[in-house]
Order: C-alpha cells, then structure tokens, then sequence
C-alpha cells in the first residue's frame, strides 16, 4: 500500500457562481410584493431606517391659506386687547351684513334641536355621520330579537349561549345534551329555548342539520307539507342528483310533482346566516396594475398611489457629509444611506418589471381585451421570459398574487396564463376560453334534453376545437356543472 501525501498547497482556480447577497434577496422579496404587501414593507423600513423620508405632495396655497397667514402674521406683536376689539368689530360687521329672519326662513335653523349646516352636507362629504362603523353580524341580529321574544324563568340566559355558539352559516355547533351541562339546566329547558330562537329571522337559523334548516323554512312560508316532509328529511340526496324518478316511486307521486317540489326546496336558503356580516376580517384587492384603452390602443399604467414615494433625507444626507470627524458615525450613516438607494432602485425595478410583463401580457392577449373571455389564447411563463430576455422565475415572481384591472374587469395576472388546445389553424386556445364555450353551450341547451359531454365534444369541434370528452368533463366540474343527467329536467 502506497503512502498517501499530506500537506498544504495554495492554488489559484476561476470558478462562476450566483452569490445570494441580502440585497438581492430584498430585491426578490419586493418583487414578488403584491402592492398591500409592499405598502406593509415600507411602512416598516421607514421606521426601520430613519435616512428615509416619505415624499410628500406639495400643494399650492389658496387665496384663503394665504389670507389666513397674513393674518396670522399681522396678530404677530398686537396686544391681546386690541386683537379682541378687532375681532368683536368684524363680528358686528357680520351680523349687520347677515339677515338672520331670512336665515330661519330657509330652514338653516331649528329652535328644536341644532341643524348647523342643514342642506349643506353636499358640500361636506367628510361628515362622520356618512360613514358606517360597521355591519350588523348575525348573534347581533339574534339578540335584538330574543330580547322582545316572551322567555320563562330560567331560559334567557340559555337562548343566549345558544346563540353565541352558532356558526357563520347559522348552524348549532354544540348539540342539545352539551348545551344542558354546559349550563346546568335540564335538556327540555334547552329545547324551549331553542324553539324560540327557531322563529327568528331569518329562518331556519339554529338548525341542526340540513334539513331541519330546509324544514324551519317551510314552516315559516306555511309550505311544510306531509310530503314535502318526508322529501326533505329522506330523499334530499336523491334531490341533489336529480334522481326524480326513484322519489316519486318511493313516495307515490308523478315525476313533475316531484319536479315541482325540487324547485322549491332549490328556492330556500341551505346556509340562512351567510346573508350577515362575518367577524371574519374582510380583505380587499386592490389592483396592481391597471390597463386602459386610449385611441384604440391600451396603456399600462402602475399603480403605486397607496405605495409612498420615498426619498433620502437632506438632513442626513448633509449630516454624512459633516460625519468626516466621527468614523463610527459615518460608517453607521453611510450604511444606512447604502441601505434606503437600494430599496429605492429596488422599488422602481419592481415597477419597471411588472410593467414589462404585463405590457407584453397584453399585447399578446389583445384579443381577449377586445372581444372577451373566449379568445383568450394559451400563453407559458416561458413565452414571456424569451420575449422579454429574462428567467420564467423572474416573470412568476412578477405576477404572483397581483391583479390587473382593466375595461373586462378585475383578474389575477395569471388568469392570462394557462394551457389549453390548438384549434383548426394552429393557433392556441386558452382553457379558460374553452370553458367560456362550454359555458355557453349549457345555458343554451334544452334542460329537457341536456347535452352530454360527448355532445359537447362534436359542438366543440364543429367550432374549430378539437377536444376529448374527459378534457370536456373536467372543464365542466371546475366550472361546477353538473353532468346532463343532474341537469334534466322532466
């Protein structure tokens, strides 16, 4: 066996590779930033590092503004008794000049209750009184109305817990027995609650199942027949998947009875609380981007108005340049300016990248912004990271969990990529546009003699689609059809 040789060289070697560098790892982060996410962001850096300054819009001063400096200037070295004589002048100057019969005439005041500013709101749209606090949720609603409800000794407080514990659809979540010793009352107790709260607006809250809710609601519309009894409490699966002929079998009835008794349940409301508020926050989207059509062709515009624009501070900036004594102290601040020009040139990166994409999104998919949904065409994050020169990651970064607001409305920047098929031309068809026109196909059908998927399949091809049936039925559960024998209507 050989020796084997150890020892310490220095050699010199050339090798490439991408070093993660945390200011490209921020540069990433704010790329892929929706504009809430980003808002959120700077706020933080801004208290975070104080070289950054929010850009404020100056506003040019009105005729007003400028006269109230000057008087605030010319108050400047007056004495306290000539201001108020001053001030007590112009009062009986506006009080002459003010016909105040005229004044009451026009209904400006009431000897009953103050009405400052009555007819005038127009001309005052912050008034607090125009805005909401907030929405009513439903225990809210239960409340007002178990608080007039005629309640025994003993039950009020079990009413109550019933109605807290119900969930956001109007559901029991706690059964009758859990209610009774949670509370220490018996169960019958519970239940003459619960009957109670059982006439409530709206109805068929404090159900405990599905038909119980269905039930309550019939109840209410004096429409609880025996036999529409029995349909909701043992055939409502059979209901759900148009299994009518086996129903009026079961019961003795004709299929269009049953037809029409279908239709009625469809007409009643399976989740009776959802009308209501929810306690749940409520999140809104706020575009990122927004396309509008000018002289017939379409602008992309950025939307960083709720994104501040943000600047070094002069100060700091002047203080750097002062800091030559202080090392430690130009170090710090030269770190912090470094710091905020990078998230500046970061920020304005992002917005050039987005509107690169979306404009080449758009030029792509004219189509669609000019004649909708069903022409929209297959596009792959690669089509646009070889048209723009840059890696799909960059592209998917980009667009992920933006919105685009435009003419059509608001969509997620990925709505306009999809795979889908290649029509008769060659050219490629978005799956969305192909379920746009099966969509259409369904509405226009006779819900007598409702198209199958085969059907479709020879429809779809007779305009240019060449498509297989099991694509045409998985479209079709994503656009939550059911199949032609759920559709039929007898």
């Amino acid at each position: 066996m050989s020796d084997i040789k150890l020892g310490f060289d220095l050699t010199i070697e050339q090798s490439q590779k991408l070093v993660m560098t945390p200011e490209l790892i921020q540069a990433i982060q704010i790329l892929q930033f929706n504009t809430q996410e980003l808002n959120a962001f700077v706020q933080e850096q801004l208290l975070v590092n104080p070289v950054l300054e929010q850009d404020q819009p100056h506003e040019k001063q009105g005729d007003g503004q400028a006269e109230e400096n000057e008087s605030e200037r010319n108050d400047i070295g007056t004495s306290g008794t000539e201001r108020a004589e001053r001030e007590e002048s112009e009062q009986k100057k506006l009080d002459e000049e003010l016909d105040w019969k005229e004044f009451i005439r026009n209904g400006s005041y009431d000897d009953v209750g103050y009405r400052g500013y009555a007819g005038r709101d127009e001309e005052r749209p912050d008034l607090f009184e125009r805005y909401v606090a907030n929405e009513v949720t439903l225990p809210e609603h239960l409340m007002f109305q178990y608080q007039f409800a005629t309640v025994s000794k003993g039950c009020r407080r079990v009413g109550k817990y019933i109605i807290e514990s119900l969930d956001e659809n109007g559901y029991m979540t706690s059964t009758v027995p859990e209610i009774s010793r949670a509370m220490g009352v018996s169960e019958e107790k519970v239940g003459e609650a619960l009957d109670i709260i059982h006439k409530f607006d709206p109805a068929g809250v404090g159900a405990r199942n599905l038909s119980e809710c269905l039930r309550l609601q019939l109840e209410a519309r004096n429409q609880l027949t025996p036999q529409m009894d029995e349909i909701v409490s043992e055939h409502l699966e059979d209901i759900a998947d148009n299994r009518l002929s086996a129903v009026a079998k079961s019961m003795g009835m004709t299929v269009l009875q049953v037809q029409e008794a279908a239709d009625l349940i469809r007409t009643l409301e399976p989740k009776p609380g959802r009308q209501f508020a929810s306690e749940m926050e409520t999140r809104y989207v706020i575009p990122d981007v927004i396309v509008e059509k000018v002289n017939d062709e379409y602008v992309v515009i950025i939307n960083d108005s709720s994104t501040p624009r943000l600047t070094i501070s002069s100060y700091y900036r002047g203080l750097l340049g002062q800091a030559d004594q202080d090392k430690q102290l130009a170090d710090y601040l030269s770190e912090r300016v470094s710091s905020a020009n990078w998230l500046i040139k970061s920020i304005e990166q992002r917005k050039q990248t987005i509107y690169n994409v979306v404009s080449a999104v758009v030029n792509y998919q004219r189509d669609f912004f000019d004649k909708g949904s069903k022409y929209l065409k297959t596009l792959t994050l690669r089509d646009i990271a070889e048209e723009l020169g840059i890696h799909e990651s960059t592209v998917s970064r980009s667009i992920s969990g933006k919105y685009l607001q435009c003419p059509r409305g608001v969509f997620e920047i990925k709505y306009f990529f999809s795979a889908g098929v290649s029509d008769q031309v060659g050219e490629g068809v978005s799956s969305n546009s192909i379920k746009e026109f099966i969509k259409e196909i369904v509405e226009g059908e006779d819900r007598h003699r409702p198209y199958s998927d085969q059907a479709m399949v020879k429809i779809l091809k007779g305009k240019g689609f060449n498509i297989s049936r099991r694509t045409v039925a998985k479209y079709r559960d994503e656009l939550g059809i059911l199949s032609s024998s759920k559709r039929k209507r007898y």
